[in-house]
């Protein structure tokens, strides 16, 4: 048996470690990309390492999420990004130009290069055969300033496609039947890797949406073979001379195999308030719809809104509906305008917003109060959409703009025949909104407004820690849940004193108040704690409000970093069952820290009850070093 694609290209970027399932590995970088919600603290991160220059092949610093300028602060932020980026060799794609992992497909990603975002959904790169991998921005600074970037090695899954959808079914379907299937924890610690002669029929921008969305399932990437389809997505976007075969599935090796046949899909939904609640159109048919968005990294394609312009064409959306659309990019806005699409899709109705995350992350569109909204987006976490008792519903383009026109949920087989819309030869390119960096880049000024505040110094770490349970949290406690994406917040992620404030906030209001009363703090979580989104400020805020440590049943992996860069110990139940005997309030201590981390035999004492419980880790050696330096930038400094 062969080695499979993803292990190729591990072992083709290994800087250190062995190739052995769960072992920490040190990969070479080749880009990275990061947007403006978690970009500026990336780069604040980068220019504390103090190198002049990036080290890798490409890094591109995109403003995409907080674009909703409602104060100074975001507009200080891109400010500080574009100077910064012409001063450190970065490329600067300006707000207006469109969504991170849209552009990043368009116009830079290469099949076989790694590339690292600040981003849970980096892993859309793997739509064209790359190695893409979402990360907090401490790990993207690390890696444009050329060190390594250190994960565990992966699970491959072979997810083997065969048939073909059927009309009206869609890529999203795929994704969805995945998480219906293994739910949102079912993918931590793996990869998943398509294959099947079902990949065939299935277009970049297809398959980048299935990829975007392995980010719901907890995997670290998801990656499908570079080939014909990707081929002709690369010569129509007039980069063909990147392309290069990469391919999958045959006699190469993986840890498990699930067997998709495209030809069996039907429309699927996910139910409020996960991604894995997903059950098929048709169950949930009739329901009455207050809202519909079409828009997000995940289907705001090209293909995507050509078939929405079409369903939509001489019809008006329903009067009881708010729908809205929003580009993934300039590229693609400027040929729905120029191809009289974006007129049909206006003269329905449909709201036309710019090319951003916007509704996604809860930046505008926010539904009405108990409101029902359809939205092609990634994620459905309640109070997301900005309205804490908004119930988001996840589905395909199709379904969304049928159910648009209907009023209610309808299956979008009712339209009738297969609606083609196949990939240009060529896009209209144009990257005049690209701004690369400066020559001269020790001439160029560093801008920062008044809320763009320094990195806070961390301490190293103490020998006994004792500390009240300032929260105690269910499974499957999101980002969201920490730091909430919410407009007025996510413009304060460049000042942490500030941002720190609303650490809990949507589930308890007076968290922060307390926990600065109590003076530190331990934090007790169920299953799952930290899915979601890469933001490095669910780390951070707690970080600087004294959490010493977060003791849960289990982590997801890029929270679980982030945790430890910013020297928070993040530790495991050894019996679960030990979760239902610890109380918010019970005051806990942890004594010979630093002794029994290295041994992996660590015990807490509940001072409040008496009772004491077994806890451990899966730290490696080198993240043991790190939390005890205080955190990964005084690591590096030693």
């Amino acid at each position: 048996m062969k080695k499979n694609l993803t292990y190729q290209l591990i072992e083709k970027h290994l800087v250190s470690g062995e190739m052995k399932a769960g072992c920490e590995i040190a990969l070479k970088i080749d880009q990275t990309l990061t947007q403006d919600a978690t970009g500026t603290m990336a780069y604040l991160e980068f220019e504390a390492i103090g190198i002049p220059k990036i080290k890798t092949e490409l890094s591109v610093s995109y403003v995409d999420h907080n674009t909703l300028q409602v104060g100074f602060e975001n507009a200080d932020d891109h400010r500080f990004l574009q100077t910064i980026a012409a001063k450190h060799g970065i490329h600067y794609s300006r707000a207006g130009n469109g969504i991170c992992h849209q552009v990043h497909l368009e116009r830079f990603g290469v099949p076989g290069k790694t590339l690292l975002g600040s981003d849970s959904h980096t892993p859309t790169g793997g739509g064209i055969g790359m190695l893409a991998i979402g990360a907090g921005g401490l790990d993207i600074a690390m890696a444009m300033a050329g060190h390594p970037f250190f994960v565990n090695i992966p699970k491959v899954v072979n997810v083997r496609l065969t048939g073909a959808l059927r009309p009206w079914v869609a890529a999203k379907d795929v994704i969805l039947e995945l998480l219906r299937r293994l739910t949102v924890k079912g993918g931590v610690g793996k990869v998943f890797e398509y294959s099947g002669e079902g990949v065939l029929t299935l277009t970049v921008p297809q398959r980048a949406t299935i990829t975007n969305m392995g980010a719901e399932l907890g995997a670290t990437t998801s990656i499908f073979p570079s080939d014909a389809q990707t081929r002709a997505f690369l010569k129509a976007q007039g980069r063909e001379e990147v392309f290069v075969e990469l391919k999958t599935g045959g006699n190469y090796e993986y840890d498990e195999v699930i067997e998709i046949d495209l030809s069996e899909l039907e429309p699927l939904i996910a139910k409020p308030h996960m991604p894995d609640k997903v059950v098929t159109v048709k169950e949930l048919s009739g329901l009455k719809v207050d809202q519909v968005f079409i828009g997000s990294c995940t289907n705001a394609s090209y293909l995507d809104l050509v078939k929405v312009a079409k369903i939509l064409k001489g019809q008006t959306v329903h009067p009881d509906v708010s729908m809205s659309v929003a580009a993934g990019s300039k590229q693609v806005l400027y040929m729905l305008a120029n191809e009289g699409y974006l007129a049909d899709i206006i003269a329905s109705g449909a709201r036309i917003l710019e090319c951003t995350c916007g509704p996604c992350g809860g930046s505008g569109q926010a539904p009405a109060s108990g409101g029902i909204s359809l939205r092609t987006n990634n994620r459905n976490f309640e109070g997301r959409c900005g309205t804490k008792d908004g119930q988001v519903y996840l589905v395909s383009a199709e379904t969304a703009t049928s159910s648009a026109l209907a009023g209610y949920l309808t299956d979008a087989r009712n339209m009738g025949e297969r609606l083609e819309v196949v990939i240009p030869d060529r896009f209209e390119i144009d990257d005049s909104m690209i701004i690369v960096p400066s020559e001269k880049g020790e001439d160029v000024k560093v801008i920062k407004g008044p809320n763009i505040k320094s990195l806070p110094e961390f301490k190293p770490l103490e020998d006994q820690i004792a500390g009240t349970v300032v929260i105690k949290v269910p499974d499957n406690i999101s980002t969201d849940h920490i730091i909430p994406a919410h407009a007025g917040i996510v413009a304060l992620r460049s000042n942490i004193p500030a941002i720190s404030k609303y650490v809990f906030s949507g589930i308890d209001k007076d968290f922060s108040k307390r926990v600065l009363e109590a003076g530190s703090g331990i934090i007790i979580g169920g299953q799952n704690y930290g899915q979601g989104s890469s933001r490095e400020h669910a780390a951070l805020g707690p970080k600087y409000l004294n959490i010493k440590a977060v003791i849960t049943k289990s982590f997801a992996r890029i929270h679980n970093q982030n945790l430890v860069n910013f020297g928070i110990i993040p530790l495991t139940f050894a019996d679960q069952s030990d979760y239902d005997k610890i109380n918010q309030g019970d005051k806990l201590e942890i004594v010979d820290l630093l002794g029994s981390l290295e041994q992996n035999k660590i015990q807490i004492r509940d001072t409040t009850t008496g009772y004491t419980f077994k806890v451990r880790h899966d730290l490696s050696d080198r993240q043991i070093e790190v939390i005890k330096a205080g955190g990964l930038l005084k690591y590096s400094q030693i």
